[in-house]
């Protein structure tokens, strides 16, 4: 792998003919064999498109999951999507309707094998696949069974690992979980958190990585930065005990955020996928604004473990920013690194 290896936080926007655009929760334009089919295509074409623009590890661009987590929901016996509540995510920051809890859990089946085999079988780069992280999960969906949080979060992360075993069985080189609600309750973060994240690797040998970020550029989010201050702390918390965690990779939100770049030191021994790109945008950046990312990364951070990243997914941006800003992260890269050349 090249110095500044560039990935993704996973989701790439959709094409039209896949689902509708420019949006979240957008429903599909197909269905059946039909959908499977247009699924496919729209996986290879992602991979294709970060090839294209100088991405080092790969995702499948979440083609084929309507939702992040409830891509991986749909596949678990013990939740009922016809019993859905309308609940408060994120401590509030805004309502959703989920479905409900209503027995054990367990799996019915695989859940992304034929998305990691397809993508593994078209591509020749480091492959990362992403899951929804236990906490995030939890929070994500309604309890009529288990009465208790950390017992659900423990049980969905069983789940979680026996798909990840399988996805490292598939081939795929780096698994990420991701856990925005790492940000929002950062007492249970210590509590139960990361207990509940170390369940979900238990036992992988490939790279794992855990994405904590400020959420999608949507709305709700936005709002809630500007709730936050002029200086994001909530790494501070998070950031000291995932340094002392098994986790090999912290992918985080940095590019035109207000989180004090030195808060990514304390993640002392581990990868740091840094947020160079902003996904609350749909301003192209230019490939100078991302090595610029990269050069303040850069202080506070051993090259050798410095992965330029997109701050978040990028499914409910147009399509052509996120080309645009793919080609940005690749260029901008590999402008730090010919400056390491000639120095």
């Amino acid at each position: 792998m090249p110095l500044f290896a560039t990935t993704i936080a996973g989701s790439l926007p959709k094409p039209a003919w896949l689902a509708e655009p420019n949006r979240l929760w957008a429903l599909w334009r197909a269905a059946g064999e039909a959908l499977a089919d247009a699924k496919r295509d729209a996986s290879l074409l992602a991979l294709k498109l970060q090839e294209d623009c100088g991405i080092d590890t790969v995702t499948d661009g979440e083609q084929s999951r309507q939702h992040f987590v409830h891509g991986f929901l749909e596949f678990v016996d013990g939740i009922d999507f016809a019993r859905k509540v309308e609940i408060g995510i994120r401590a509030d920051r805004y309502k959703a309707m989920v479905p409900t809890v209503t027995s054990a859990l367990r799996l019915k089946t695989r859940v992304h094998a034929r998305e990691a085999q397809l993508a593994r079988a078209h591509t020749t780069r480091k492959l990362k696949f992403t899951l929804p992280g236990p906490m995030t999960i939890v929070d994500t969906v309604a309890d009529a069974h288990y009465g208790d949080r950390t017992k659900m979060a423990m049980a969905f992360a069983d789940l979680l690992n026996a798909e990840a075993r399988a996805l490292e069985a598939d081939g795929v080189d780096v698994i990420q979980f991701d856990e925005p609600a790492f940000n929002v309750y950062l007492r249970e973060v210590e509590e139960w958190g990361i207990d509940a994240l170390h369940r979900a690797i238990e036992g992988l040998t490939c790279t794992t990585a855990v994405h904590i970020c400020y959420g999608y550029g949507i709305k709700a989010n936005i709002d809630w930065k500007a709730t936050l201050g002029s200086e994001w702390r909530q790494y501070e918390q998070t950031f000291p005990l995932l340094a002392r965690s098994s986790i090999d990779q912290v992918s985080l939100e940095c590019a035109n955020s207000r989180v004090p770049i030195d808060l990514i030191a304390l993640l002392e021994g581990k990868d740091v996928l840094v947020g160079a790109i902003d996904v609350a945008t749909t301003r192209v950046e230019s490939p100078e604004d991302v090595a610029r990312v990269i050069r303040e990364a850069l202080k506070h951070v051993p090259r050798e473990r410095l992965y330029p990243c997109t701050n978040c997914g990028m499914v409910p941006l147009p399509r052509e920013v996120a080309a645009g800003k793919l080609a940005a992260l690749g260029a901008g890269a590999a402008l730090v690194r010919e400056e390491l050349v000639k120095a």
